[in-house]
């Protein structure tokens, strides 16, 4: 336990300004989206487009490409919750059908084993099975954030505990503290938005 704490101090004195601007901009991210305040989405575009920097120099090439495509669904987060919008009421939360996320995690299984065997053979990734799954899984989950379903939140907690163990290893450990932080805060957001579900189904 000792050299754990030892390694983790070790990794904290080498954070950049960068990753700490990515990080805060990201918390706030979470913070509104549990709130869903659209402004969410403007924190996730300025830390997402700081990560694609991060996670190239970290090689962690499918987390780059995962936080490009993170860009892009901020853009569409924001026109999807602005559209659902009236001067009353905020987009509603949606819950799926079973059948829809089994179909996808098997989706997601088969296209990460693809994934993680081409990044093995023919470049340098680290972690590139983990990698791939986090990746394609977040891009699916993001999706569900963009169009509010409540289903989110489990995809994210999975997600999450892997990314906590996967960036530390990679020598960013606030990028690790953060996805640490969001597995304590998703419970609020699953029921936050629960909550939110329920009550636009009362009114």
């Amino acid at each position: 336990m000792a050299v754990l704490f030892d390694t983790i101090l070790a990794q904290l004195r080498e954070w950049t300004p960068l990753e700490a601007a990515a990080v805060i901009l990201a918390i706030g991210y979470l913070l509104l989206a549990i709130r869903e305040n659209i402004w969410c989405w403007a924190c996730a575009a300025a830390s997402t487009a700081t990560y694609v920097y991060l996670c190239l120099h970290a090689r962690l090439y499918m987390e780059a490409m995962l936080n490009l495509y993170y860009f892009v669904m901020a853009v569409y987060g924001w026109h999807v919750w602005l559209a659902g919008h009236t001067s009353e009421h905020e987009l509603a939360v949606v819950a799926w059908p079973v059948s829809v996320h089994a179909a996808a995690l098997g989706a997601i299984g088969v296209a990460a084993a693809a994934s993680g065997y081409v990044l093995a053979t023919h470049t340098d990734a680290a972690f590139p099975y983990l990698d791939s799954l986090t990746a394609l899984a977040s891009i699916w989950a993001t999706f569900l954030v963009a169009r509010k379903v409540l289903e989110n939140w489990w995809y994210w907690l999975v997600i999450d505990t892997v990314s906590v163990y996967m960036y530390f290893r990679r020598g960013l450990p606030l990028t690790s503290l953060l996805f640490t932080l969001y597995l304590v805060m998703i419970p609020f957001g699953l029921v936050a938005w629960t909550r939110s579900r329920r009550e636009a189904a009362l009114a």
